[in-house]
């Protein structure tokens, strides 16, 4: 799902307007005026960062969906940007550097891609460095750009599965099969099963190809309980999946149909 310009006009006044805080709440963004629709408890709502796409990136990381940590650190500096006269596209880039893989989730994620040895893949120093401003080697995203939330809580992937539910599929459809086709030819990095599922689901269909997908990566998320066993399992596979690929050869990932 995207949204046009007239909702773009609507969404950055509405941003506009809001009163800067320490800290939103639930009650402050979880609101009708932010709300880009909804079937049955689920609902998705709008949050800037996911609207910077840096499409130089050589690795990108795909999660399920912002949750609320993400969105309520997204309005906080992309107000702020907003307020000091910055421009749209400013704000969603500052926005995008300071909620993307808040708090716990970043830990985790640096400390998985250090042993695995993307550092030595990308030739940078350590994977920390990626996700300093000025790098322009990383992309985060979601199969679903914007936060969904069921009965007002995180979307974790299940309950409803994305590849089983008709709203939820569909606003993958709808914005990350087009942000992927915009970087060129990275390598891509589902975090977790449930993404996995979504990407085995769009091979099936023919919509992307397989050539550049790192698999086995778990999602970073401190609730995981299975994260660090999963990694073990898988580390191995993945380091040699790493060593075997080229970052300047690969055939295109995404096919427009």
């Amino acid at each position: 799902m995207l949204i046009d310009s007239i909702q773009h006009k609507c969404l950055i006044e509405f941003m506009k307007s809001l009163p800067l805080k320490q800290k939103y709440t639930k009650a402050d963004l979880l609101i009708n005026d932010l709300k880009l629709g909804s079937a049955g408890n689920v609902e998705m709502y709008y949050s800037p960062h996911n609207e910077y796409i840096n499409s130089s990136a050589k690795v990108m990381l795909v999660g399920i969906t912002p949750g609320w940590q993400q969105m309520e650190i997204a309005f906080r500096t992309a107000v702020q940007a907003l307020k000091h006269q910055a421009t749209y596209e400013t704000a969603c880039q500052e926005a995008k550097f300071a909620a993307r893989m808040a708090g716990v989730m970043r830990t985790n994620v640096i400390q998985m891609l250090q042993e695995i040895g993307l550092h030595q893949f990308l030739n940078v120093p350590h994977v920390a460095a990626l996700f300093d401003p000025e790098s322009t080697l990383l992309h985060t995203t979601s199969l679903i750009r914007y936060p969904i939330f069921v009965k007002q809580q995180n979307y974790t992937g299940h309950q409803p599965a994305i590849t089983q539910n008709n709203f939820l599929y569909e606003a993958v459809l709808g914005s990350f099969l087009p942000e992927w086709s915009q970087l060129n030819q990275p390598l891509v990095i589902p975090l977790g099963k449930s993404v996995e599922a979504v990407l085995h689901q769009l091979l099936d269909e023919k919509r992307i190809q397989e050539k550049r997908i790192l698999w086995g990566f778990p999602h970073p998320s401190g609730a995981n309980g299975y994260r660090l066993k999963q990694f073990q399992q898988n580390k191995a596979d993945m380091q040699h999946r790493l060593s075997n690929l080229n970052l300047h050869t690969a055939a295109p990932a995404y096919e427009k149909q």
